[in-house]
């Protein structure tokens, strides 16, 4: 789900506290991931999979963050941009959109004028939904990354004809780094 702006930093606790952040892959697509989950986070194949949703989705000089995060991230993230309180498997924050509360247009300074914004994964949720789907915990991580970064780039699923032209971009991009899954119905609702 796309965001107007990006989030305020991930916390352990949600008490404000330093994000427990580490940053595994630099560069245009950056992977970070709370410390806790680094071992198990394929940071070089999720900047793969984003890396090739901004070729398909025509932005292939953007910039983007991607973040592994545990389900309390999500939820507390979740709660404070939509207004839901439920953990979630991917949100997108979008760093060029204007906020709707805005007083007017946001102007990023000229050097981040590729930077889309912020896409934050749950590896919790995704380990779930790949059990429950019958496939690879990596391969349901591309299809969060690639999904979330096409959000960046203004796709959505909100319509059947807008849910075509985004899957149909999604599965090119996912089939560029080697995935070939049907998209499951959790993204159609997401």
């Amino acid at each position: 789900m796309p965001m107007s702006h990006p989030p305020e930093p991930l916390s352990a606790a949600g008490d404000g506290a330093e994000p427990d952040l580490i940053t595994l892959v630099e560069g245009p697509i950056e992977v970070q991931a709370q410390s806790a989950l680094v071992d198990r986070v394929p940071a070089r194949r999720l900047a793969e999979a984003a890396e090739a949703a901004l070729r398909c989705g025509r932005a292939a000089h953007g910039q983007l963050c991607l973040v592994v995060a545990d389900d309390e991230a999500l939820r507390e993230l979740n709660l404070a941009y939509r207004g839901v309180d439920a953990a979630t498997d991917v949100l997108s924050f979008a760093a060029q959109e204007e906020a709707p509360d805005a007083a007017g247009p946001f102007v990023a300074a000229e050097e981040a004028a590729d930077y889309l914004g912020d896409v934050v994964i749950s590896l919790p949720t995704a380990e779930r939904q790949a059990a429950a789907a019958g496939h690879t915990v990596e391969d349901e991580l591309c299809l969060l990354a690639v999904h979330g970064a096409l959000h960046l780039l203004g796709y959505d699923h909100g319509t059947p004809e807008e849910e075509e032209a985004m899957w149909a971009v999604q599965a090119e991009a996912l089939a560029q780094v080697g995935v070939r899954l049907e998209v499951p119905r959790h993204l159609s609702a997401a």
